[in-house]
């Protein structure tokens, strides 16, 4: 099935919920109004409809392969990734010091979701690159900066995370890969580390690493883990790839999913030791590598809205060619497409808003990045860098779970079809499931969401986003259609479950942790489903406004119906949640281990 990229739903978030044109008033994003948006999004999604998206079922039928140490890429995807680099598309957000275009992450969102949507395989070596940049920029030496930023930047090089071993998952003070010093300032490395994504391949010219280890001599734990750069080939003194650095890929896993993206076991030190290069300070490792992680969930987030668009839009079109039965209403004599029938209109406005919902979230918590880094107010940094980081485990967390939901229904509107491989539906499905795993389980976002984003504060910036949710009930209140108040009663119920449950965490984490950690992923998806709905909200004022004014009817219509399914059926359930939080504790933890 071909991939139409939703431009116009993404130009409507960035221009009516994330506020394009405020974002153009910060320093160094002057040029990056609605016109430059446009723009970049139309080329984007030419790009990824005729070059990526046509690789998105190849890849997965005939993926990656390992072989004596070398990985080759699905055929297609090493010309595909080299007209990727040269469109500049790797450096879209990164600074123009370094060859990148410098756009704000407001408008580069919305080509990560499109470059998702056309090829979650393909989409995750720009995405590990994008955190390899990010962490050389904030923790880099100049001289590293110097040899590596330029090729990470113009994609000529691709970057990868190095965090987990056999014996270390998530808890990475487990971590045993160890450096030792050499004279010359750099480290040896020896080690196993597994899941590396992209970590071998056959479409760039070298391989940037980053590398977890520890010093001898470090402190145990996370606090004795350190950062470095580990190429797949040394650099010469030219700043071409030199000779072969002692890093090998031993192999690459057989996955359910996202089969063309090699994820490698990779070994280093069997030849003496692998040359690494130290970034930042020692024993600071954990927290420079959490600079790469945080972009990734937010990243990661994305990738389940773009491939709950891409379920949506073929189960759409499934529903529109299928013809069985006849409608229960009698309105045609005969059987009719399903669409005509009410459950599967169902399943797909679920797909429809919970995924409308979930980018109108993602393009929001994109600006508030942007202006806690270029605001020239400090206050105004500060309280958009809090409202950002309260939402990326949201974006992450709340966004792939919702992927999942969405993928299931898409088989499910194919019926048996959706079962069959070769319909395609399915690859959806085993596609999502990752994204609810890597870069940290829900069940981790949900611990982030706990701990440093509401127990800590006490609630508070929880409350100031229920406060903002209030004023936005009460402009839809004001605006006197039967919509908006519907949704501002959905939304009014949906917001005093969300601060009963900020207030239950903020009292209750030290006290009695096991009752509120019981409740973490549920607390989690309630504050997911009210900010994704507050934002559907939004999106119905602006429709309503637009639509009077005769811009655009048919779209704004269909917008404000979803906002109000979203509100009727997908915002109603979080009472639920809060219940489930608040009074449902106990019996989570109910059975001793023994019994299970």
């Amino acid at each position: 099935m071909s991939y139409t990229a939703p431009v116009k739903d993404l130009m409507f978030c960035i221009e009516h919920l994330a506020g394009i044109a405020e974002v153009a008033k910060l320093p160094g994003f002057e040029d990056a109004g609605l016109d430059t948006a446009q723009a970049v999004l139309d080329e984007c999604a030419r790009f990824n409809e005729g070059v990526v998206a046509p690789l998105n079922q190849p890849g997965d039928v005939n993926p990656s392969s390992w072989k004596a140490g070398e990985v080759t890429t699905t055929p297609g995807f090493k010309e595909a990734y080299r007209q990727f680099a040269e469109g500049g598309w790797q450096g879209l957000q990164h600074p123009v010091e370094f060859g990148g275009q410098g756009l704000p992450k407001t408008i580069g969102a919305a080509c990560v979701e499109m470059l998702n949507s056309a090829n979650l395989s393909f989409a995750l070596c720009p995405l590990l690159s994008d955190g390899a940049i990010e962490a050389l920029l904030t923790a880099g030496s100049d001289k590293l900066k110097a040899t590596y930023l330029e090729k990470l930047v113009s994609g000529e090089w691709t970057g990868t995370m190095n965090l987990t071993e056999p014996q270390a998952g998530s808890d990475l003070a487990l971590v045993r890969t160890r450096a030792e010093p050499q004279p010359d300032g750099s480290y040896k490395v020896f080690g196993t580390k597994i899941f590396i994504t992209y970590g071998e391949h056959d479409m760039a010219d070298n391989i940037v690493h980053l590398v977890l280890a520890r010093v001898a001599g470090a402190p145990e734990g996370v606090k004795g883990i350190s950062l470095f750069v580990v190429p797949k080939f040394l650099v010469n003194a030219d700043g071409s790839p030199g000779a072969r650095n002692d890093v090998q890929c031993v192999s690459i896993e057989h996955k359910m999913g996202i089969k063309a993206s090699p994820t490698a076991v990779l070994q280093y030190g069997d030849k003496g030791g692998a040359v690494g290069y130290l970034v930042g300070e020692e024993n600071r490792g954990l927290e420079y590598m959490f600079i790469m992680m945080n972009a990734a969930r937010y990243a990661v987030g994305v990738q389940g809205i773009a491939v709950a668009e891409r379920a949506y839009q073929k189960a759409v079109q499934y529903a529109k060619d299928r013809v069985q039965s006849r409608p229960v209403d009698g309105s045609l004599p005969g059987s009719a497409p399903i669409i005509h029938h009410p459950d599967v209109r169902r399943m797909l406005m679920t797909m429809r808003a919970y995924t409308e919902g979930c980018r109108a979230m993602a393009s929001v918590a994109a600006a508030a990045y942007d202006a806690s880094h270029h605001h020239t107010d400090a206050e105004a940094r500060r309280q958009n860098q809090a409202f950002y980081e309260f939402l990326v485990p949201l974006v992450k967390g709340y966004s792939t779970e919702m992927s999942l939901e969405v993928t299931s229904l898409g088989v499910q509107v194919h019926g048996g079809m959706g079962f069959i491989e070769e319909t395609g539906a399915a690859q959806y499905y085993r596609d999502a499931k990752i994204l609810t795993i890597y870069e940290g389980t829900t069940a981790i976002q949900a611990n982030d969401l706990v701990g440093r984003k509401t127990a800590r504060d006490g609630g508070q910036v929880a409350k100031a986003i229920a406060t903002q949710v209030e004023a936005t009930e009460a402009e839809l209140a004001a605006s006197g259609s039967a919509d908006a108040k519907a949704v501002a009663r959905r939304l009014a119920t949906a917001r005093a479950a969300f601060v009963d449950v900020v207030d239950f965490v903020a009292g209750q984490t030290k006290a009695n942790p096991n009752a509120v950690f019981a409740g973490s992923v549920p607390y989690l998806m309630l504050a997911g489903n009210l900010v994704a709905g507050w934002q559907m909200a939004r999106a119905l004022l602006a429709a309503q406004a637009l639509a009077g004014q005769g811009t655009d009817t048919a779209f704004m219509k269909n917008k404000i119906a979803t906002a109000r399914f979203y509100a009727d059926h997908i915002l109603t359930r979080a009472s639920g949640l809060r219940d489930a939080i608040v009074e449902g504790a106990d019996s989570v933890t109910a059975l001793a281990p023994e019994a299970f």
